[in-house]
């Protein structure tokens, strides 16, 4: 069948249209994305202003014909921290629902980190052995560790590159006191989650995901997206911290010019890169391994897991 994945996200609303049927691997058909930086337009109050809701019931509707377009059966909704964290969340969940028939499962920052270390663990498969998994987006780091399918822990915690740039990097560039500050932030907020992680032992594997992830590789020297998916692509800690101060001391314009760096992420690739090498020191890794799965996949192969074959 054709399934459609509708991500309400911190920085987009992303529909991905997979061939599936359960027992086999999704097959990419189509992807629609439109830009909204859901988590960089809530107000003083913490709440999704009306512009921004007005913004996303478009984006919506767009996505749904889209789907429409492709042939698509079914289509699972769903929304993270962006919508979670809103104090106005129930008011954007039922304007969705009621102006374009779209109910969006928030899903809980936990579940999202199992969803996408489910996702992982399939894509390597059980060799692979115990797996820590880090994922950074616009509004929350996740991480996840585990030797089956279902980690042994998993946190979210509120460290979104998105999410940080607006409340702690105002500067174009940067301030280099305020980058200090979210520095001091970001490893306060990682450290306090090692030893939940550590009691495990460490892992065979360490693996991340997402834009930043995959943006912040390629920059250091991690083939094209062009090259294929089934390219090995890896970011080194060494690689990294050479690249934070250059970072550091560039416009959003300037880092826009970087290979992989898109318009629309430039601008909070350094705060994605403190937290991504905060998280690297912190867990002792050295290289960890790019995995192009993510959570919508996750979602995807929880639907196929619980369809009869």
């Amino acid at each position: 069948m054709r399934l459609g994945v509708l991500d309400v996200g911190s920085n987009t609303v992303h529909l991905l249209v997979v061939d599936a049927h359960p027992g086999a691997r999704p097959l990419p058909a189509h992807s629609y994305k439109e830009e909204l930086r859901l988590a960089q337009l809530l107000d003083d109050k913490g709440a999704i202003g009306t512009d921004g809701v007005d913004r996303l019931v478009g984006v919506i509707h767009d996505a749904l014909q889209a789907a429409e377009d492709k042939g698509v059966e079914e289509v699972l909704p769903f929304a993270t921290s962006a919508v979670r964290e809103a104090v106005n969340a129930d008011e954007v969940l039922a304007r969705v629902k009621a102006e374009t028939g779209v109910e969006l499962q928030v899903l809980a920052g936990d579940e999202e980190a199992r969803l996408t270390f489910l996702a992982v663990r399939r894509w390597f498969g059980w060799s692979a052995g115990k797996l820590l998994v880090l994922d950074i987006g616009g509004g929350s780091l996740e991480i996840a560790y585990g030797i089956d399918e279902e980690p042994d822990a998993a946190v979210s915690l509120p460290l979104g590159a998105g999410r940080l740039t607006a409340g702690w990097l105002p500067g174009d560039p940067p301030d280099p006191e305020d980058i200090r500050a979210l520095r001091r932030h970001a490893r306060a907020e990682i450290a306090r989650t090692v030893g939940e992680f550590s009691r495990f032992g460490a892992p065979d594997h360490v693996v991340a995901t997402s834009k930043t992830f995959r943006q912040l590789a390629r920059i250091a020297g991690a083939a094209r997206s062009a090259e294929g998916l089934y390219v090995q692509r890896e970011l080194k800690r060494e690689s990294l911290e050479a690249w934070v101060p250059r970072l550091a001391g560039m416009t959003a314009a300037q880092r826009a010019e970087l290979p992989g760096v898109s318009d629309g992420r430039a601008g909070q690739l350094l705060a994605g890169a403190l937290v991504a090498e905060g998280a690297m020191d912190l867990f002792g890794v050295e290289t960890l391994e790019i995995c192009p799965w993510a959570l919508r996949e996750g979602v995807i192969l929880r639907k196929l897991d619980h369809m009869t074959p």
